[in-house]
């Protein structure tokens, strides 16, 4: 396929007004299927063989019938009221009709016309401090579809393969999708806001703990829908929809990339085609995947076999006044109470690590321990690993790992090996260092014996201190250091040197 021609960036924001809609879906950790007693695999089972976690009603044997799972629909209007929405007095479902291999019933559950939440906003803060309020058209409720995966081709992708595997785990899952209105104003920060309420609406559906919201296994997904319009003009362009990109980076690229892609063509004077396009992480490209299907073509029709949700107004007022409090105003704070720089903040959030140090901190760890273990063991190990930090130890483990240091029981050094036992499986931080014997020596009698070993071998460094090099101490706490194995108290090294200096 050749290389589509692009616009100069600036150039193309020159000549025309970029305009973006984000369909976001967020699986939902519910005990069980969105319409079935199944065991929802997105509530911690997300490794799950194939095929595992099926039931005849996902599968939409005949003479089943789906039950509504009263815990989805709260999380649903959870959801709905932090992203600022009104919640419906009565909405209902729909069946959404096509034909596709992971679908098995031909037709999806959604809701079409009365979702459960419509007409909200969400702040979104950029970077730098910048504010967009993104609208908020709807929230529905749906349930997910199977996974297909793609044998015999060079790309993982539809394109070229030999064959196609169906894993039936994921459909059924509890779904909300957030839709936004046209977004405009953003100009030539639009990839970066595009990106930054993606990772809002995670940060917002984490604080909720409706879902786990990670993207690398599926439960976060944005849809991104782009369009642009020649300067000065009212009505929008035709718009492309980039589906299931699965990173933050990938979304601010791949908006980027169609908007320089569709410039090109307009300033061409072509025509842009309404479908939907897949995203290539290895290329930084989009290629073509369907044309765009309109409502019409999923011949939509009320769900016969299931009844109106009618929510008691004193229940949703109950949920609204136990919302916990928005992202973009807890950053703030942390922000402030943690007195991290703008690049030191915007790190932890862009790693993804925010929770993490706060609850570690919470633990009762500094901010800035938390930050430098979660920065920079634990994140460099995970990579190693091509894992989460997360994935490998909690932020009980890291603060007791801090209250270690802070106890003076071991330094530095020390505590990375405390760390290492502790992602090996061998117990607590402080079993750790018991089974390990890795404790600081700060009695007297052991250091003194190293000490006069590290003098006798360095016989002038007191003759040097006394002369005023107080920093030839070094050299001896380094030798003493290293004939104890990194476990002498250092600051009592030094005051021992400079006791016997003075002498």
């Amino acid at each position: 396929m050749a290389k589509p021609e692009l616009m100069d960036y600036d150039e193309a924001l020159a000549r025309f007004e970029p305009v973006i809609g984000l369909e976001v879906h967020v699986e939902l950790s519910t005990a069980t299927k969105m319409f079935s007693p199944t065991p929802n695999p997105a509530a911690g089972h997300h490794d799950a063989e194939p095929n595992t976690f099926v039931g005849p009603v996902d599968l939409g044997l005949p003479g089943t019938l789906p039950v509504v799972n009263a815990e989805a629909v709260k999380f649903s209007m959870q959801l709905g009221l932090a992203l600022g929405c009104e919640i419906a007095e009565e909405s209902g479902f729909a069946r959404k009709n096509y034909f596709y291999p992971d679908n098995p019933k031909n037709y999806q559950i959604s809701q079409y016309d009365d979702p459960i939440a419509f007409d909200g906003s969400v702040e979104v803060e950029l970077g730098d401090g910048t504010v967009f309020h993104v609208p908020i058209e709807r929230a529905h409720m749906e349930e997910d579809a199977g996974k297909l995966t793609h044998m015999g081709g060079s790309t993982g992708r539809i394109q070229g393969a030999e064959a196609s595997l169906v894993d039936y785990n994921r459909a059924g899952v509890p779904l909300v999708e957030i839709v936004t209105r046209p977004i405009f104003g953003g100009e030539e920060r639009t990839p970066e806001l595009a990106a930054a309420y993606v990772s809002t609406i995670r940060d917002i559906v984490r604080a909720l703990g409706v879902s786990e919201a990670r993207m690398e296994r599926g439960n976060l997904r944005c849809d991104a829908n782009v369009s642009l319009r020649p300067r000065g003009e009212e009505k929008l362009g035709i718009r492309t929809e980039t589906k299931n990109v699965n990173s933050f980076r990938a979304i601010e690229r791949a908006v980027r990339y169609e908007i320089q892609r569709q410039a090109a063509i307009l300033a061409g004077g072509g025509t842009v085609t309404q479908e939907t396009r897949h995203w290539h992480e290895d290329t930084g490209r989009t290629s073509p995947g369907r044309p765009k299907s309109d409502a019409d073509d999923y011949r939509y029709f009320p769900e016969p076999d299931l009844m109106p949700l009618r929510p008691d107004r004193a229940f949703v007022d109950e949920l609204r006044a136990a919302l916990p409090e928005q992202p973009v105003l807890r950053r703030r704070r942390l922000k402030a109470e943690w007195g991290f720089t703008d690049l030191e903040f915007q790190d932890i959030v862009n790693g993804g690590l925010l929770d993490a140090v706060d609850e570690t901190v919470a633990l009762g760890a500094s901010a800035a321990g938390a930050k430098k273990w979660w920065m920079g063991e634990l994140s460099r190990i995970a990579n190693e690993r091509q894992l989460q930090p997360t994935d490998l130890a909690t932020p009980a483990q890291v603060a007791e790992i801090e209250q270690l240091i802070s106890e003076g029981v071991v330094n530095d050094k020390l505590a990375r090996q405390v760390l290492e036992g502790v992602l090996a499986g061998e117990g607590t931080p402080r079993e750790v260092v018991e089974s390990r014997g890795l404790a600081v020596v700060s009695d007297d009698g052991p250091l003194i014996e190293a000490i006069d070993a590290a003098l006798a071998a360095q016989p002038d460094v007191l003759e040097k201190i006394r002369d005023g090099k107080v920093q030839a101490a070094g050299a001896v706490i380094g030798a003493v250091m290293k004939a104890m194995a990194g476990k002498a108290d250092a600051g009592r090294v030094r005051e021992l040197i400079l006791e016997r200096a003075a002498q």
